[in-house]
């Protein structure tokens, strides 16, 4: 999460990530837009992939600005990914942080994740390099 250094105003209509700090959803991030920002720094959020407890509609949300950042850039198909790289994977409607701990045969990574203790194999497709939001500059950390 970003300290109130790093915040970045965000305006309506804005795609952010908000992290979550939920016990059981550490270390996750959820794609969003943000409907309304409010004069000191919190937001109301849409997410894209969360719902309702009622299945009527996508999650709307007030959250802080310390939980909010922009959306990381894209990285290119040909990125690959090395031992211990620190990555996201798209999991469970967001983005989870995790560790690269090997290759599968099938060209999957296996992704370690500190927070749930699981090792899991995903495609490249679903995984990105982790960046930070640090001062206004996204930074990896992973090499």
């Amino acid at each position: 999460m970003a300290s109130k250094e790093q915040r970045k105003a965000f305006r309506r209509g804005e795609a952010v990530e908000v992290a979550s700090a939920e016990d059981g959803f550490v270390g996750s991030y959820y794609e969003a837009t943000v409907v309304t920002d409010f004069p000191g720094g919190d937001y109301i959020v849409r997410y894209e992939s969360l719902v309702k407890d009622d299945l009527s509609g996508p999650l709307r949300e007030v959250v802080s600005g310390a939980e909010v950042r922009p959306r990381p850039p894209r990285v290119t198909a040909e990125q690959q990914f090395r031992l211990n790289d620190v990555v996201d994977a798209h999991d469970n409607d967001g983005w989870w942080v995790g560790k690269i701990t090997g290759r599968a045969p099938n060209g999957n990574y296996y992704v370690y994740f500190d927070s749930t203790g699981d090792l899991i194999a995903y495609p490249k497709a679903r995984l990105r390099i982790h960046l930070e939001w640090v001062a206004g500059n996204w930074i990896c950390f992973s090499r």
